[in-house]
């Protein structure tokens, strides 16, 4: 379920023109932008870049990019970009810092398989090289093996289970953690070939044969490292994505001074999406409404924005 609030009867030009019109003046008029940008949808704000460049010859993106700043202005861009694009975006920025690889899981992981395609021709079309090649380039090891197998992965979309399959695997995955070797090849082979609905099937067979999530078993059997992490991550991902964007936000709002690339992320590539479901699951986590912690953390004109794609009406 989405949060973002579009109008009726949307005109894209008188949208491009009111843009025009608070980039104009002494200074920029960031309510307009809001207004505009925070309440159309992908379709729309596309329709919006073409009109102000069939209008003024000039990119829109751009100009947002030299009127506003700071977080709201990574906001703003994440935001007009089309999805696949803004994916792209972030799979690159992800790539540069090592500590930002579970942004590269997150996208292959939770994303369907048409839209992961359409990420990696966007990532190839901006950066005219393949996202593939960019993964081998900057990592190593077991971490290259298991991001390389889901970024390429294109998943059956279909509900069929192989009920003694999911039993099999469960079994491999668990031999796997019992013996330390959860970086096996047959452990990535699992999770980056299997359906999400096959990959949730083992899963809960895993479950019902151990007594406790396989997530859980992960975090407490092997010594800590990135591509455990890298690994539960992805499970998460497949298997409960509303549980783990709820997590992130969790953990965005108790790191000192907050974490605003996630903040961002999170509100940014879901308002389209299930941002309701988040919403819901992180109030009933943490007794406080996903908008009042955003109101109570940022500020400005950033924090208008993101309460905006929260559905927050002005």
């Amino acid at each position: 379920m989405a949060t973002l609030v579009v109008p009726q009867n949307v005109s894209v030009v008188e949208d491009a023109e009111n843009l025009r019109k608070a980039f104009e003046g002494w200074g920029t008029n960031e309510k307009v932008i809001i207004s505009v940008l925070a309440h159309r949808n992908a379709a729309q704000r596309k329709q919006i870049r073409l009109a102000y460049w069939d209008l003024y010859q000039e990119d829109l993106v751009k100009r947002l990019e030299s009127e506003i700043k700071g977080d709201f202005e990574r906001a703003v861009y994440r935001w007009i970009l089309d999805p696949e694009d803004r994916d792209a975006v972030l799979a690159n920025v992800a790539l540069k810092k090592s500590s930002d690889y579970h942004v590269i899981v997150e996208i292959a992981c939770v994303r369907s398989s048409e839209e992961l395609l359409a990420v990696r021709r966007a990532y190839h079309a901006r950066y005219k090289h393949s996202l593939e090649e960019d993964v081998a380039v900057h990592t190593t090891g077991d971490i290259r093996k298991l991001l390389l197998g889901l970024v390429t992965a294109f998943r059956y979309e279909g509900a069929e289970v192989n009920s003694r399959l999911a039993k099999s695997e469960a079994d491999i995955l668990h031999d796997a953690i019992k013996d330390k070797k959860i970086n096996h090849d047959e452990v990535i082979r699992i999770l980056t070939t299997r359906s999400k609905t096959q990959l949730m099937a083992t899963f809960n067979s895993f479950k019902d044969s151990q007594g406790t999530s396989i997530t859980k078993v992960l975090l407490g059997e092997t010594a800590d490292n990135e591509y455990k992490r890298l690994l539960r991550i992805a499970i998460r991902c497949i298997n409960e994505p509303i549980k783990y964007y709820e997590k992130v936000l969790r953990n965005a709002f108790k790191k000192f001074g907050n974490d605003e690339d996630a903040i961002t992320r999170v509100i940014v590539t879901r308002a389209e999406k299930d941002l309701q479901l988040i919403k819901e699951l992180y109030y009933s986590r943490n007794s406080v409404p996903l908008d009042q912690a955003v109101a109570k953390e940022t500020s400005g004109d950033y924090k208008d924005f993101l309460l905006a794609l929260l559905g927050k009406q002005d």
